[in-house]
């Protein structure tokens, strides 16, 4: 099929590759043994089953979420995929919020006894939640626990947070499978051909992301979404190098702290550069950064 496109795999960031890899019926094997890797063998799924993503709340206020991937396993137990690729703003509190549906969604009419199965959100994030993170954390599993005693006081209720760009290793230095798919996930648009390391399902997650393998209808469908995805990190790159330049004008360190930690105020310059550009309108912008119609359209008239 005919494609200007130069990678020989699809870029996992993107919409349209998570979905393609994760989210697809006939993937499902893959998805599976990403997360039972993930989850270390505290969860040994067998099957799974994807379920609506967008829930709405049961409260008057109407309130409702649109999940990347939701799925159900074989025990009953509730597991979000979410892809970030870019900093929002209060964006553990949208995890938060958004763990609280599938909790709701098990409250059964009459003599309930409040038994809850699992409930897991699991974000892949393109992005860290802090640049001066000196120990560079990958992975960040939280539960609910006592503070004093630093136990688990709860246990069915799971996030985990994968820092991908925290990720530095070569093929020559993972070890362990779980390291292979974080491996694979962050670097297979710009992988040449299957490293022969990553054997058994990794063939079948390889030959899903092979944009010879597409037709021409997904091909356009895959360039739309990188579009959007190149689009996004040219904003984000562009406003966070121009904080800095700023910054340092200033002052090392106060450039530093103004241009890199200063999120909200990178994140509005990007939102405007987006709507500026002419190519998202205010409802698509909001629905990228989770925001209402109404923040960006007021952020846009009052900048």
């Amino acid at each position: 099929m005919y494609t200007t496109l130069k990678d020989k795999y699809i870029n996992f960031f993107t919409d349209y590759g998570f979905k393609r890899l994760f989210g697809e019926e006939r993937n499902k094997d893959i998805l599976i043994d990403f997360l039972n890797t993930l989850l270390k063998g505290k969860e040994n799924i067998k099957t799974l089953n994807y379920k609506n993503s967008e829930q709405l709340s049961s409260s008057k206020l109407d309130r409702k979420a649109v999940f990347d991937l939701y799925c159900e396993n074989d025990r009953g137990e509730k597991i979000i995929i979410e892809l970030q690729k870019s900093k929002q703003n209060f964006f553990k509190d949208r995890t938060v919020f958004y763990s609280t549906f599938p909790i709701q969604e098990q409250a059964l009419r009459g003599g309930w006894n409040f038994k809850l199965k699992s409930v897991y959100t699991v974000g892949i994030l393109d992005f860290c939640f802090d640049d001066n993170d000196k120990s560079k954390t990958v992975v960040s599993e939280i539960k609910l626990l006592d503070t004093k005693t630093k136990k688990v006081f709860y246990d069915k209720l799971t996030y985990i947070y994968l820092q991908m760009p925290n990720f530095t290793k070569s093929i020559n230095e993972l070890s362990g499978k779980f390291d292979k798919w974080l491996f694979a996930i962050k670097n297979l648009h710009n992988l040449e051909d299957k490293p022969e390391v990553l054997s058994g399902i990794f063939k079948k997650f390889f030959n899903e992301a092979e944009i010879s393998n597409y037709s021409q209808p997904e091909i356009k469908a895959y360039e739309n979404s990188l579009k959007y995805y190149r689009d996004l990190k040219n904003v984000i790159d562009t406003a966070r190098d121009e904080g800095i330049e700023q910054g340092i004008e200033q002052g090392i360190e106060q450039g530093i702290e103004q241009g890199i930690k200063q999120e909200q105020k990178k994140q509005q310059i990007v939102i405007l550069n987006l709507l500026k550009s002419e190519k998202y309108n205010i409802k698509e912008v909001a629905e990228m950064f989770g925001f209402s119609e109404k923040y960006i359209n007021d952020l846009k008239n009052n900048k």
